[in-house]
């Protein structure tokens, strides 16, 4: 075995079997994806349409691809008749948009809602309070065509583990709030996706159902 496969089934090893691994593959080849999706996977996940479009086009249909990066509205589209969950909607603009361009293509897409938890400016994602006045609008009901399944997070790149366990039980303690407010029927909405290759651990002791891990698998991303 090389690297990339013996790095895949150390951490497949290590995630709880209830736990999903999203395996990000931006910058990746072709042929360094089909290594892992040989191995057995199914879950990729990219940051970019302009990326994803012409690796969903040439790879095996059965992956189910994750767009995980911030996402424009005016690239829904190129995403819409295939993406599988999209990680990253940030605003009912975007969240509208995908429901439109999903309709288009007699789709449901599954959507998590981005939350920003990180002290960092440069992450994308809602307050809380953004979050409330999204799900408390009378037009979310009539969005017939996303699925909204959970919560996605960034924790603040640091050291300091104390501040990243700080910051994901911040968003699982939102999870819950927003389930009982907004979900309390809906068994859909179930997904809390948080943690990377460097914070997946502290991700799932917080209660983490999906982690994005690309460089533990491939190595170093070239920039």
């Amino acid at each position: 075995m090389n690297n990339i496969t013996e790095n895949y089934h150390k951490i497949k090893e290590e995630i709880p079997k209830d736990v999903k691994l999203i395996v990000i593959s931006k910058t990746k080849t072709e042929s360094d994806i089909l290594e892992v999706y040989n191995c057995g996977h199914r879950f990729f996940g990219e940051s970019k349409v302009q990326e994803l479009t012409p690796k969903a086009e040439k790879l095996p249909k059965d992956i189910e691809w994750h767009l995980v990066g911030h996402l424009q509205r005016n690239k829904v589209k190129y995403i819409a008749p295939f993406i599988s969950m999209i990680h990253s909607v940030d605003s009912f603009k975007l969240l509208k948009e995908v429901n439109k361009r999903a309709g288009n293509n007699d789709r449901i897409i599954n959507c998590l809602l981005q939350m920003h938890i990180a002290e960092e400016s440069t992450k994308f994602g809602m307050t809380s309070e953004e979050l409330n006045e999204l799900l408390s609008r009378p037009e979310f009901s009539s969005l017939k065509n996303i699925n909204v399944c959970g919560l996605m997070g960034m924790a603040t790149f640091t050291d300091d583990k104390n501040q990243v366990k700080k910051e994901f039980k911040s968003l699982y303690n939102t999870f819950l709030s927003t389930k009982e407010k907004f979900f309390s029927t809906k068994p859909d909405f179930k997904e809390l996706s948080m943690g990377m290759t460097d914070d997946y651990q502290v991700g799932i002791e917080e209660g983490s159902t999906m982690v994005r891990i690309g460089t533990a698998i491939f190595g170093k991303r070239e920039q």
